[in-house]
């Protein structure tokens, strides 16, 4: 069997380009530092799980030309970097788990299971990320829920994923606080039980980053 692909989706931290609710409190520069420093973070735990051989790490951008997204991935450790290309972000993270099933071998006749989550958690740590695999041995599918209606991880089984089905990237409110809600009635919809993660907290706006300002490093 394949590995497990995680897919990484991320933005090119530029000031002005991103963290947009942030940078109204914090000002564009701060706001880019923060961005890169959760991207940072995010890619040494993943890496970490593909370094001892549990996944195969995919590493999906949008704000960067290919060939800049190229480097910027090998100066984070991943070789195998995607451009996110057009489209909602439900468009968009479809594309990746179709690509990261392209990349099987062509004798693997079962759909690869695939993990997806962001760069927006401060907390994130391995276990968090083993937990969701242990998971997609006894489930389907997998969500781990976010604190402002959305989620954090979204995880597929092989047999979701070979075709890849479209429930969960379509017809959702993305940027709402119904996503979560959403996703988990269209998976109700199609006679998929879904398996629930801890749920953890987004790093959007000001108020999140209350929880980290007293660490010794500190986010601003």
């Amino acid at each position: 069997m394949a590995k497990p692909a995680l897919v990484v989706m991320a933005r090119w931290p530029a000031a002005g380009r991103c963290k947009r609710r942030l940078a109204a409190n914090l000002g564009i520069v701060r706001a880019a530092s923060i961005q890169a420093r959760l991207t940072k973070h995010t890619l040494s735990v993943a890496n970490n799980l593909a370094n001892r051989g549990l996944v195969e790490l995919q590493f999906a951008i949008t704000g960067l030309a290919p060939k800049a997204s190229k480097r910027w991935g090998l100066d984070q450790g991943v070789i195998t970097v995607e451009p996110q290309g057009k489209g909602s972000l439900g468009e968009r993270m479809r594309r990746q788990v179709l690509r990261a099933q392209q990349r099987h071998h062509p004798q693997i006749s079962a759909g690869r299971t695939t993990l997806l989550i962001g760069t927006d958690l401060p907390n994130l740590c391995d276990r968090d990320l083993l937990q969701a695999l242990e998971a997609l041995q006894e489930h389907e599918f997998v969500l781990g829920p976010a604190t402002d209606g959305g989620y954090w991880l979204l995880g597929l089984s092989g047999r979701l994923v070979k075709p890849v089905t479209r429930w969960p990237f379509c017809g959702i409110p993305w940027g709402s606080n119904q996503v979560k809600q959403v996703t988990l009635q269209k998976a109700a919809d199609a006679g998929v039980r879904p398996c629930l993660l801890g749920q953890q907290n987004d790093l959007d706006c000001l108020e999140d980053l209350s929880a980290w300002q007293a660490c010794e490093e500190g986010w601003i």
